[in-house]
């Protein structure tokens, strides 16, 4: 009797190292490297489209934001700007997914996902009222990235920790990355 092979899923990186070299260029904190992991998220979007699970296209405006800032090139109200962009996507794209027929609060969507409440107080204020302090953008920036990187990057690294035999060992691991790339916003609830 012949074994049928599980069918592939086509993603947008070569293989689970390229899928690796991202992640850590764009939380290892130099901009040059940062810029690099960014440069290659566009080459994946542009190849993947929609299907870009939302935690890697999240992850990447954040950090395009820091490298900006990092940059000197934008003045504090462009930032603020950026910034804000940013984390309103990012609380916009995560509680969605959530929401039923019924509408819930965002609040109540952020707690079920462990995002603090004052994210999602901040997101308010940059779409509804006054624009907050580039201060606060930059921390709720960083309260971000590190929420996507325990509850999406991790979550990925997480799923190859058990190894079996060596040769298996390469194709396991693709195979893993393509299964995890339909692990989309879905998958964080």
């Amino acid at each position: 009797r012949r074994r049928l092979k599980p069918l592939r899923t086509v993603v947008a990186w070569r293989a689970r190292a390229e899928w690796d070299q991202v992640m850590v260029g764009l939380y290892c904190g130099d901009s040059r490297l940062q810029q690099d992991a960014l440069d290659r998220v566009s080459a994946w979007k542009s190849r993947y489209g929609p299907k870009m699970p939302l935690a890697v296209d999240c992850t990447a405006e954040l950090i395009r934001c820091k490298v900006l800032d990092s940059s000197g090139r934008l003045k504090s109200h462009e930032l603020i700007l950026s910034y804000g962009l940013a984390l309103v996507r990012f609380v916009n794209l995560i509680t969605e997914r959530k929401q039923k027929m019924v509408s819930i609060p965002l609040r109540q969507l952020a707690r079920e996902v462990d995002i603090p409440i004052w994210v999602v107080d901040l997101r308010h204020e940059l779409t509804h009222g006054k624009l907050p302090r580039l201060a606060l953008c930059r921390k709720g920036c960083d309260v971000v990235l590190d929420w996507l990187r325990k509850m999406y990057w991790s979550r990925q690294l997480g799923n190859n920790l058990c190894e079996e035999s060596e040769d298996d060992d390469e194709e396991e691991e693709q195979e893993e990355v393509e299964a995890n790339a339909e692990l989309d916003s879905d998958g964080w609830e």
